[in-house]
């Protein structure tokens, strides 16, 4: 699904913290007739993924988190080259004036820094569609927003409150894959046992950047298959 704000979604002035966003997720699922899913997400959307499952267990039914360790993970001292990379993403005005110039060529810049060096992610089909889909305004604002409350909440009550709830266990399956190249999040971010209480896997994609199912779609393919057949 496109995540609120991105592509084809409405984009909204506001609602990109994960409790809305959790909400999102929830909803789209009852309105395609579900009680509950298994949920696939890959970076922030992993990151919503994580937040459904303890926000709206009820319509969680496992989670597949790809690039995306728990979110009380992100702010511990092995993830700090991932805040730092974004840390420019919380100034006014100038990011976003970065997206969208040159036809967004920043776009193409940054999957091919964040993808595993000598690859074929991103071809130019990919790369094109990416441009495009955040050459609609107001979308560089509303994907630079999930990454201006993350850093902001840190110092506000909404955010003690998430990392609060955040604590409590996520009760259903998990694959946890990440790349083993990926220079965004560091592939050693195992989620601890006490945060995960049922049946907790880790896949780690040795070819792959960021982006293992864009990077290694066979493969990404036939490890998410097979976990979703073993639950």
């Amino acid at each position: 699904m496109d995540l609120r704000g991105y592509g084809a979604s409405d984009k909204t002035p506001r609602g990109y913290d994960p409790y809305t966003a959790a909400a999102d997720v929830s909803g789209v699922i009852r309105s395609l007739g579900a009680t509950d899913a298994v949920i696939v997400g890959h970076g922030w959307g992993g990151f919503i993924g994580w937040s459904a499952a303890v926000l709206v267990p009820r319509q969680v039914r496992g989670l597949a988190a790809v690039s995306a360790p728990h979110p009380l993970l992100l702010t511990r001292s092995g993830q700090t080259k991932a805040l730092t990379r974004s840390a420019w993403f919380q100034l006014p005005i100038l990011p976003e004036r970065r997206l969208l110039a040159q036809d967004g060529i920043h776009i193409e810049r940054l999957l091919r820094a964040w993808a595993a060096p000598g690859g074929t992610f991103p071809d130019a089909e990919a790369s094109r569609r990416y441009r495009a889909a955040l050459q609609v305004w107001p979308a560089p604002h509303c994907a630079l927003e999930y990454h201006r409350w993350f850093a902001r909440s840190r110092l506000r009550p909404d955010g003690r409150k998430y990392s609060a709830k955040m604590r409590t266990p996520v009760a259903v399956p998990v694959l946890q894959l990440q790349g083993a190249q990926d220079p965004a999040v560091s592939p050693t971010a195992t989620t601890p046992p006490d945060l995960v209480t049922a049946p907790l896997s880790h896949e780690l994609v040795t070819t792959a950047g960021h982006f293992p199912h864009e990077e290694e779609p066979a493969l990404f393919n036939r490890v998410l298959v097979e976990w979703l057949k073993s639950t």
